[in-house]
């Protein structure tokens, strides 16, 4: 990878990563337009971790709070508000953390292609669509949310579906309002991005040469700060615009890339 490649995929994976609209979609979007080669797993892994470094540093009060209500509750065996939010999003993680396991190599050989990427990028704008029609007004999360958005997140491994839209629409769907379920969504962010670095964190020494890591820690940091901007300016905008410019985004960028992959065919 040159530096120009390192840059662009970093801020495309930094800005996509939180946004409904599917950062696998944009990554192979730019591979067809540049023909560069696929980036490999260590700087997948690198610009998830700055990605995950953003969500933490965004969320730092929820996770403080988590970790003092957890050493209080095995303290005192209470139950607080923070506690129980986060068994919920223990319990919401265990389908895709199962299902990534299951199908790890599903994935990597058979659904990471364009037409698959393709297909889910247009296919799930309509739920986006469809769920951007609600307007709930809960703040609460219930168990039952907790697993039916948990189980809605492990369709995210098909990509291009995207990660943050399948368990927005789930919990908009569910009655929840729109920052409750942008903030379910990017908690459900940190183990989720957590677990699938780890499972391939074995593979990084192997991969990182010496000569690469000035360019892996370039791409985590740029990943890291574009992933913060865009948290914040997800967070900021949802109750006022909604989801529909993500849904005609979506639409849009599944139809250049049936044209590309065409056009690559032919």
């Amino acid at each position: 990878m040159d530096r120009l490649q390192t840059i662009i995929l970093a801020l495309l994976q930094g800005i996509t990563e939180f946004l409904p609209i599917s950062s696998a979609a944009h990554l192979i979007l730019a591979s067809e337009l540049t023909g560069w080669a696929d980036q490999g797993l260590a700087f997948d892994i690198a610009v998830h971790l700055g990605s995950l470094a953003a969500v933490l540093a965004y969320y730092r009060r929820d996770c403080a709070g988590f970790a003092v209500s957890a050493w209080d509750g095995l303290r005192h065996r209470r139950l607080d508000a923070q506690l129980d939010l986060l068994f919920k999003i223990a319990v919401a993680s265990l389908p895709v953390a199962l299902c990534g396991l299951a199908a790890r190599d599903l994935v990597a050989d058979e659904l990471r292609n364009g037409w698959v990427i393709a297909t889910a990028t247009a296919t799930f704008a309509f739920a986006l669509w469809w769920a951007n029609g609600q307007r709930g007004e809960r703040e609460r999360l219930g168990w039952r949310d907790a697993l039916l958005i948990g189980s809605a997140q492990a369709l995210a491994i098909i990509p291009g579906v995207s990660r943050s839209g399948i368990t927005i629409s789930a919990a908009l769907l569910l009655g929840l309002s729109r920052p409750a379920a942008a903030r379910v969504a990017f908690l459900l962010a940190i183990p989720a991005i957590s677990g699938a670095a780890l499972m391939a964190w074995i593979d990084l020494p192997a991969a990182a040469q010496g000569a690469q890591l000035a360019d892996l820690a370039l791409g985590a940091a740029i990943a890291g700060i574009s992933a913060y901007a865009c948290i914040s300016l997800f967070i900021g905008l949802i109750e006022r615009i909604g989801l529909m410019p993500y849904v005609c985004y979506r639409l849009a960028l599944g139809a250049a890339l049936f044209m590309l992959l065409s056009w690559s065919v032919h």
